[in-house]
């Protein structure tokens, strides 16, 4: 079992910026591929971005790719999700999940995910 607490959600404005972290605990974070997601009422959950345990990564580039920047630390088991430049569509529920795939998207190929934290954009 892997076990993930996210932390860093709130409510900030338009053009504002958020830094969400994931921390993982129980079974070793060793080898495992990190994800966020991001689920708004009403809508089902997306994928935002993800890191391999080596570093890779892959963002949704329509909606996150150039304002979000992932990033880990395996030596602390952590994953983080930098969000800048925030826009009230990016308002939802955001998750981290573990999983074993490489750069996948889909909440399938996740095995793990934490409660997650809101983050909420106002105009």
């Amino acid at each position: 079992q892997v076990q993930l607490v996210e932390s860093g959600g709130g409510l900030v404005q338009a053009g504002g910026s958020l830094r969400l972290s994931c921390a993982a605990s129980g079974r070793t974070f060793l080898g495992y591929s990190m994800g966020w997601f991001r689920q708004a009422p009403g809508k089902e959950r997306e994928f935002v971005a993800t890191i391999t345990w080596t570093g890779s990564i892959t963002y949704d580039s329509d909606s996150v790719k150039g304002r979000f920047t992932i990033s880990r630390d395996n030596a602390a088991n952590t994953v983080y999700l930098q969000m800048n430049s925030l826009k009230p569509e990016d308002t939802a529920v955001y998750y981290c999940a573990a999983g074993r795939g490489y750069l996948v998207r889909s909440t399938a190929d996740y095995d793990y995910w934490g409660q997650g934290t809101q983050v909420t954009v106002s105009s």
